[in-house]
């Protein structure tokens, strides 16, 4: 009985069989027509092939930075050689107003000197109204600045938008040097309109009184031609801004 059974059940194992390999195959057959149809260079085959298809996309890109890179170099070059152009009048004024450049023309020297020693002095003076002091300086030149001076110095020095003075007993202080009287200050511009400046001057007339009652120094000339050197020190704003919307010239 054993035997008749095994041999009933022989053939059915064998199609089985060959049909599951049938089967097989035919998924194989379009797993492979659909990788390989048309799509062999977006996906390669081996490992050999994607080294060298992502080693040609890398050289692509390496020549397309250095082509931009080169590009960058040559704008640059282009963009120092040819600076923006301010035009002469406005670059001339600049360097006057700032203090940067050296100027020359018509002006006044003003001159202020301590009391002389030797001279006898009322009973109610002190020693403290005998000497040039910060406010009497400081009346000069607010008002020559407001009678249209264009450029100036103060001990030699030019004065700037950033100079700041300082008077300490009968020295001056000015840009990290100290300074003994007479101190001059010579200004470039209208010499007429300077003086009325002066004489209007409620500060240069209370010192003009001292002149006359204690010996103060004054000293007024018109000068037809004033030299004032460049300002050479640094200009640095520490909290200043441009306001904005301003139009900067470099």
């Amino acid at each position: 009985m054993a035997r008749q059974t095994h041999g009933r059940r022989g053939p059915l194992r064998a199609s089985f069989s060959a049909a599951l390999v049938l089967f097989l195959s035919g998924l194989l057959f379009v797993a492979n027509a659909r990788l390989t149809s048309g799509e062999e260079a977006r996906h390669p085959e081996n490992f050999g092939e994607l080294v060298e298809q992502e080693s040609e996309r890398g050289d692509a890109l390496f020549a397309k930075v250095e082509s931009l890179r080169l590009s960058v170099q040559e704008l640059t070059v282009l963009a120092d050689a040819q600076p923006t152009r301010v035009s002469p009048e406005i670059d001339v004024r600049s360097g006057i107003s700032t203090g940067l450049a050296a100027v020359s023309g018509p002006g006044l020297s003003v001159s202020l000197q301590d009391a002389p020693a030797s001279r006898i002095q009322p009973d109610n003076i002190t020693p403290d109204d005998l000497v040039v002091h910060q406010q009497d300086l400081e009346g000069v030149i607010n008002a020559l600045w407001a009678g249209g001076a264009e450029a100036m110095t103060l001990a030699g020095q030019r004065v700037t938008t950033l100079s700041a003075f300082r008077c300490v007993g009968n020295v001056l202080s000015l840009h990290g040097r100290v300074y003994s009287p007479p101190y001059v200050v010579q200004v470039i511009g209208d010499p007429v309109a300077l003086m009325d400046a002066l004489d209007a001057s409620v500060p240069v007339s209370l010192y003009r009184e001292y002149v006359e009652y204690v010996g103060l120094g004054w000293e007024v000339q018109t000068l037809d031609t004033v030299d004032l050197p460049a300002y050479e020190g640094a200009l640095n704003l520490e909290f200043a801004s441009v306001p904005e919307g301003t139009e900067i010239y470099r």
